[in-house]
This record gives structure tokens, sequence and C-alpha cells, in this order.
């Protein structure tokens, strides 16, 4: 092995090896680099059939992938769009700078777009459309930290007026103001992509677009040229979201997606790669994992230099600096440049020997070249088959001078004296004065200029202006309650679980005909976990390729079938993954102009706990489903133990605004929730999200009791069971499963002690204690006015005792209504680590089973002096209580 390795390395025969390389030069001189290609890829295959042992190459050279002759004219006037990027530097440059001048800290990013604006315009001027038609045009995921960039453009266009940028993070000043970074709740008529949190762009970006391919597969929205682009950055790609999927948009062939990453080379404090080189490695990754690579490295500046280097000394010496000696090449200077990048060979210095240090320091990066950008971008768009990737080379802090351009500091950025900012108004051509200039005045021409008038014209050819967000009337009506009546009227004393009960709810949802079609259940895998088998055969998953083989379950009836034009979006081990569909399919309303229900079914544990930034971006995107905790509870998964055993996630709902949290505990329930939630997202337009626990326990599905009152359920509490004798002196609540626990807890004190109680199912403590706050807060502001009174306090009004709440999520759920239940609530939760064993001695472990909520009860009432204390030590006997068993939450 070790000859053989070596007999790689040496030249055994230089001569024959001259002969091959001479030969493959008349290949590429004669016939073309695309014939030399072929050639290769077949004498690969030989021998690597054959047995030869080959170098896997993932990187090609530091050198634009597109080469000089193969380019394109650019097809816009080069010197007007100059002009107009320079304004519009200036004004987000300006917008930065004058906030943080009159408002210290008021914070906001100059240097992103100062390197992004190349990027950028030559979208804007020639790529980004606003329409296909009549058809919505392209989805752009801005790069959060260029917001002010987008801004100013926004402002040139007459869009946005000279207050707004004034009040760039001034959102509450009772004047129009601008967001910080893109936030569609903040400014839903402009943002569609929440994109600051870095990495969930990129991975959102991958699965908007397959999203639009499962659309249009399915005949929802007509086939289009529609595009996705994600403008990124290199730092961003160290994020495991980023990163995540790119297999996906290689195997589901999405050529409907571009990935521009603006490589500046620069974190946030520093050097990407300091040690290494950024662009090479994520050239590897991305052509790793099956994407079309294009590097945009060097400017037209750099063509006669890489022309001329003929023996390749300039290309070595390129690969083989670091990204942090490069940066520091570029802070330094051109004789700095002259000596360290040019110095190391008498070639090299030749080579740039006609070269003033000025012409070494103003050598373009290929991201600042409007010329190779538009040829990228143009490759890009006509690449069929796959993704691509475009690696831009930019300076970050790009014409910011001494003030920041490429140093360390320049991401944090928000001031530039008055020395800077004349610096900046020069070398971009301002044409202010130099007191508005110190003061950092905006600056739009004209409205007859002929510079506004080709902005108008090129957006005009393109469709319309970008970014811009547009809601069209809803098309959607919610079906009757009465269509889930099979629901509404129990399981006939069969058991079922809620997650059962909630699949048939959902079957019958996709068979309706008006809605069916728009419904998208989204499954990390797990269905048959969930019992959603029976959904396979009937709407099949996607599969954009459809099914290429036959399954080994082909005969049974509920056979695993996919289908390019399938409805269930079963997208394998990835919660983070299965959430970005579920925000594609859920913001399809704006960006599809066309409604989808969306219905993300997971194991709770890795909903919120796992992907929180996700679910909160939702909300920021004014996203519309419902996301579905499956196996919900710390006590209902039996055996699982401390990783599968949620007991939390209601806790982390609540943090959500514009997320709903129900805890059902039977299928009537469910099907009020979900009919409703249609109602209200769609039918009435509200921008809110549903967060619904579903249990894997069977028990029977009791029907809606006739007394039910939905309206009552949707507020989250109604009285379930009434004591059957006797005034009641306490009141048992129960969510989810432990509702039963209740129910079986009102037995025992009613046998045992006889002692009335009623039992209430709380549906949703979340929407309790908001409409709790919302009442107080009415009632504060408005003192001389009658005051009015919470739900939960009216539902309540004339029962009496102590109230004792069970659930199967930590204390802090029922907590969160003790403020108006007057010292009554006695809370029993799953605080602490779960356990691996059965539901039995789960709920004996954490005290939430019957017998200790009526243990409870007793105890509450002895305290209150209405039992005996004495008989209480009794009693715990009785009931099986271990009164000086360790507190669950520290075991």
């Amino acid at each position: 092995m070790h000859q053989k390795l070596n007999e790689r390395i040496v030249d055994l025969d230089p001569q024959e090896t001259s002969e091959w390389v001479a030969a493959l030069d008349e290949i590429i001189d004669q016939a073309g680099p695309d014939r030399a290609t072929y050639l290769l890829e077949r004498l690969t295959e030989r021998a690597r059939a054959n047995g030869a042992e080959l170098p896997i190459q993932l990187n090609t050279p530091y050198v634009n992938t597109i080469r000089t002759e193969e380019e394109l004219p650019y097809p816009g006037d080069r010197a007007m769009e100059r002009r107009i990027k320079s304004l519009i530097r200036w004004n987000a440059m300006a917008m930065v700078v004058h906030q943080n001048k009159f408002d210290a800290g008021i914070g906001g990013h100059i240097s992103t777009y100062a390197s992004l604006a190349t990027l950028l315009e030559v979208g804007f001027n020639h790529f980004f459309h606003a329409k296909y038609g009549d058809e919505p045009g392209d989805l752009i995921y801005f790069q959060g930290h260029a917001s002010p960039g987008v801004y100013a453009r926004a402002f040139l266009e007459g869009r946005l007026t000279e207050e707004h940028l004034e009040n760039f993070r001034h959102e509450l000043r009772g004047k129009p103001g601008l967001s910080s970074y893109p936030h569609p709740w903040l400014m839903p008529d402009f943002w569609s992509f929440p994109t600051v949190s870095m990495g969930l762009g990129p991975l959102c970006a991958i699965y908007q677009a397959r999203f639009m391919r499962y659309m249009e597969n399915r005949k929802l929205i007509p086939v289009t040229g529609r595009k996705v682009w994600a403008f990124l950055g290199d730092g961003e790609q160290d994020e495991p979201e980023s990163m995540g999927s790119l297999t996906l948009a290689s195997r589901e062939k999405l050529d409907n997606l571009i990935f521009v990453i603006n490589c500046n080379l620069q974190r946030l404090d520093g050097p990407v790669r300091g040690n290494g080189k950024v662009i090479q490695e994520l050239e590897a990754a991305y052509r790793g994992a099956g994407w079309n690579v294009i590097k945009v490295m060097w400017g037209s500046d750099w063509d006669d230099l890489l022309a001329r280097d003929v023996n390749g000394v300039l290309q070595k010496r390129l690969y083989e600096i670091v990204d942090g000696e490069f940066q520091t090449c570029f802070t330094k200077g051109g004789a700095y440049i002259r000596e360290h990048l040019f110095g190391s060979s008498p070639e090299l210095r030749d080579l740039v020997a006609n070269f003033s240090d000025e012409q070494l320091e103003s050598l373009h990066r290929g991201g600042h070249d409007p010329k190779k950008v538009y040829n990228a971008y143009k490759a890009a768009v006509e690449t069929t088959g796959m993704p691509t990737v475009i690696l831009a080379h930019t300076i970050k802090g790009y014409g910011l001078g001494e003030a920041g351009e490429g140093r360390n500091v320049t991401h944090q950025q928000k001031k530039l004296n008055e020395q800077e900012i004349i610096y900046f108004r020069s070398r971009f051509e301002i044409p202010i004065p130099e007191e508005a200039a110190k003061n950092a005045s905006f600056f739009r021409p004209p409205a007859d200029s002929s510079e506004i008038a080709y902005m108008h014209e090129r957006r005009r050819q393109l469709g319309g202006y970008m970014p811009t967000r547009s809601v069209p009337p809803s098309q959607i009506e919610a079906p009757p309650l009465e269509t889930l009546k099979e629901s509404l009227e129990g399981s006939g004393g069969r058991e079922v679980s809620s997650t059962m009960a909630f699949v048939r709810i959902l079957t019958l949802l996709m068979k309706d005909e008006k809605i069916g079609k728009r419904i998208v259940p989204i499954v990390p895998d797990e269905a048959r976990t969930f019992g959603m088998e029976s959904l396979f055969r009937q709407f099949g998953i996607y599969a954009s390729q459809g099914q290429l083989y036959k399954p080994h379950d082909a005969e049974m009836f509920l056979f695993y079938k996919e289908s390019k034009d399938g409805q269930i979006l079963e997208e394998g081990i990835t919660e983070a993954g299965s959430m970005a569909s579920f925000t594609a399919a859920g913001t399809a309303y704006a960006n599809y102009q066309t409604e989808m229900i969306p219905f993300f079914i997971y194991y709770s544990m890795f909903g919120f706990q796992r992907v929180g930034d996700l679910i909160w971006a939702f909300g920021d995107a004014r996203g519309k489903g419902f996301l579905c905790g499956g196996t919900a509870g710390r006590t209902t998964l039996s055996g699982e133990g401390l990783q599968h055993q949620d007991g939390h996630s209601l806790v982390l709902s609540s943090t959500v605004p514009t997320c709903a949290s129900y805890d059902p505990a039977y299928a009537y329930e469910i099907a009020i929730i979900v009919q409703d939630g249609i109602r209200r997202m769609y039918q009435e337009g509200e921008n809110r999200f549903y967060y619904i626990t579903l249990y894997n326990e069977n028990y029977p599905m009791p029907a809606m009791p006739k007394d039910c009152k939905p309206e009552c359920v949707l507020k989250g509490i109604y009285k379930f069971q009434a004591a059957a004798k006797g005034k009641p002196k306490i009141q048992l609540f129960g969510s989810g499963p432990i509702l039963n626990e209740a129910l079986r807890a009102q037995q025992i004190l009613a046998e045992k002690y006889n002692l009335a109680s009623d039992v209430w199912s709380v549906t949703s403590y979340n929407e309790l204690r908001r409409d709790a706050l919302e009442v107080e807060r009415w009632n504060r502001l408005h003192p001389g006015e009658p005051q009015r009174t919470p739900y939960i306090v009216d539902a309540l009004k004339g029962s009496e005792g102590p109230i004792v709440a069970a659930t199967d999520y930590m204390k802090a759920v029922p907590d969160q209504l003790a403020p108006w239940l007057q010292g009554r609530l006695e809370t029993l939760g799953s605080d602490g680590f779960g356990r691996s064993d059965n539901r039995e001695h789960l709920r004996r472990h954490f005290e939430i089973n019957a017998e200790n909520i009526a243990a409870a009860a007793l105890s509450r009432l002895a305290r209150d002096g209405k039992f005996d204390v004495k008989k209480m030590k009794a009693a715990f006997a009785d009931l099986g209580i271990d009164t000086e068993k360790i507190d669950p939450v520290r075991a």
C-alpha cells in the first residue's frame, strides 16, 4: 500500500506523463473543454472499474467558475446602475448613522449591505420577477442584516418616505417606522420571510422550493419560472440548519432554488475561516451534496492578470493564502498587497510590475463586479435538474474605507465620523452639500430624473416592486361542525386514543369536497406511530418522482404508497425540516395566493423544545395551521423514559403570542377546536395558529354532552360532570387523559368519603389566562367603567370549595390561573424528569393519579377546617400515598 501511494506521488515516467498532458491540451484546443470533460469522465469510469484508486475532487481552482470567454455582455446601463447603487448605499448608510447620531445605541448594521449591494442590484434590475404573467413571482430570502439597503431602494422607488427612514428602528413613536430586520409581523405589506435568526433562512428556502414543486405537482398552482432566492452569509453556514438539508434540494432536483452566499470572509467578530478558505470549504460541501456550484471570485480587472498567468503561479498563490491573511492584504493598501500577495516569486512580481499601488488596492472581488454577477445569475436560472449555489467573493463594509472596510470591527459599525462620511460621499459621488452629508441627510433625485425612471422601468419589465407582501381575500369557508358529526358522537364504548380520534377528524377533512385538497398533513417519519397509515393508500405520500419501486407491502390494504401528486409530506427524521414545510404551507396564502391548511403531527417533545426558534419565526411570518403534539404528556407514553416524555410544551407554546394552545381530552373537543380554528384562521383571516396536544392512551370517547357549549370548549373550560348527589365542596380540574383521573377521583371522594365534587374539563389554561389578562388590562385602563369579569371567574361563579387542578404537564400550566382563583387552587403536575415505566406507576410517581387528586382535595379541606385533620393519616394510607416520598421534581 505504501509503495502504491508512493507511485501515485512520484512521477515514474515523466515522458509518458508529458505525452498524456499534451494530448489533453490538444483535445481542449481542437474540440473544447466540454469534450475533454466527457473523455475524462469516461476514463474515470474505466479506471475505477479496473480497480484504480482515484482521488475525489470536490474543489475547483480558486478562480471564477465561468470563464471570461463564456461571459455575455452586461445587458444594462452599467454607469446608470452604478449611480443608483451608490445612492442606495448612501441612504442605507445614512439611515443607520443618522439614527445613532440622534438616538445613541439604537443600533443597526452598515457593513452587510455594503458587501451585498452589487449582488442585490443585479438581481433587482435583471432577475427578480415580481410576477410571471398573472402568477406571483420569485420568493426572496434577504440577508437579515442587509435590511437598510432594501429600505433604501424602496425609498428611491417612492415606496417609503423620508419619514420612514428617519424612523428606522423607531416603531413606537406614532409615526411610520421601519423594523430592524425582515419581520412580516411588523411590516405585513413589505416583508415575507423573517431571516435574521441565522440558519433559518437557508433551511426554509430549501423546503419552500420543494413546497412549490409539491403545489405544482398537485396542480394547485400552475408551473412557472418562479425561483426561490436565498441571500446568505458565509458565517451563517456554521449554523446546523443552514446545511442540514442540502441533499434534499439535490435529491428533489430543485432547479427553482438559488443560494447566493455573500462570502466576505467575515463573521460578526472576525474571519470566518481565518486559518482556512471558507469558499473552498463551502464549494466542497455543496458539490458533495449534489449542487451546481458557481464561484464568483475575481472582478474583470483580474481577467488580464489571470490570462497572463500561463504557469498557474498566481492561481497557486491565491489558493495558498488563508482567509485571515487575505483579509489583512485588503486592509493594508497596495504596497502591502504587492509585497505579501505578489512578492513571493519573481514571476508574480513581474505580473504586476506595471500596476501602481492604487491599482492593486482597487482590484475588485467578483461579488462587486456586475458583469461577473450577471453571468453567474444567468447560469443559475438556466440550470436544470439541480439547485445552484453562487459563492460570491466580497468585502464586508465595502466602501467604508478606514471606517470599517474589511476590518474585524465592521459588523458592529453604527457610526461614522465627519471625515469618514465625507470620504463615503466623495467615493460614491453623492450630490449633497458637505454640511448635509455630515448630518447624514438622505438624498433622492427628483421624480423625473433619469435614475428614478431607470429603476421604475426595470421593475416594470420584471412585473413590479419587491419586496412586497399581499394577501388576497379568503376563498375558504370552514365546514360546519356537523361535518365532524362522527367525532361529536363519541366512540360508542370503543377505546381509542385522542391521536386516533384526531386522525379520523383529519381524514374527514381531507375528504371534504371544498377544502380537502388544501389540507397538508406533515409528519417527520412516524406516521405509523400516530396511527396515520390509513392515509397512505387513500391520499398518498408526496414523492417528486413518483414511486420507482414496488413496496414489499403492496398486497396489503394499508400499503406504503408514494406518488407525484401525493398529499402527505412524510419528511424523514427531521423536525426542523418538517417545521420548514409547515412554514411554507402555513404562509402559502400570501406567497402563492393559495390557501393551504397544514397539520404538522410530531412527537410533542421535539416540537417547541427542539425547533422553538422556527415556531417563533412562523408566528412572525403570520403563519396559519395546526401543530399537533402527538404522544403528549409526561406519563402517557408508557416505557419511553426521560427524553421522550413531554411535560413542558404547553409552557413553551404560551410564549408565542399568536399560538392558541389546547389540551383536549376527547374527540368532540378536538373536533370543535379544529373546526373553529379553520374558521378563524382562514374564513375570518385571523393571524394565529394552534398547538393541540394528542395522546396515545386508549379510553372510550364520550359523546359531546347535550349541555356542552362549543364556545366554552374554545374559551378553555366547561363543567364536564357535576356531582351525582349532594352539594359539591370540591372542584376538580382535568385536561387530556388526566381528566379521566379526575373523574375517578370524583368517584373515590363520593364513595369513600361522602364528599361531592364537580369535574371540569380545562381545554386551555393558556387561553383562559390570556382572556383574564385582557380583561384585567381593560379594567386597569378604564377605572371609571363597570369592571369586566374574566371568563374563568364567570365559569366558576357559584362553585364552592378548593380547586384541585391535575395535569400531565408542569404545574406552571394550571398555575397561570392562580391570580383569579382567590387562593383556592391546588396544583398537581408532572414536574421533573421522566421515567421508564407504565402509566400507573408514572402517575403515582408524579402524584397526578386519582388517588393523589383525592388526597390533595382532602388535605386542602383539612387545612380549611372542613375535614377532620386526624383522619388524614388514615386517608393517606388508604389511598396509598407515601407522605415521606421524595419530591418527584428532585428525584
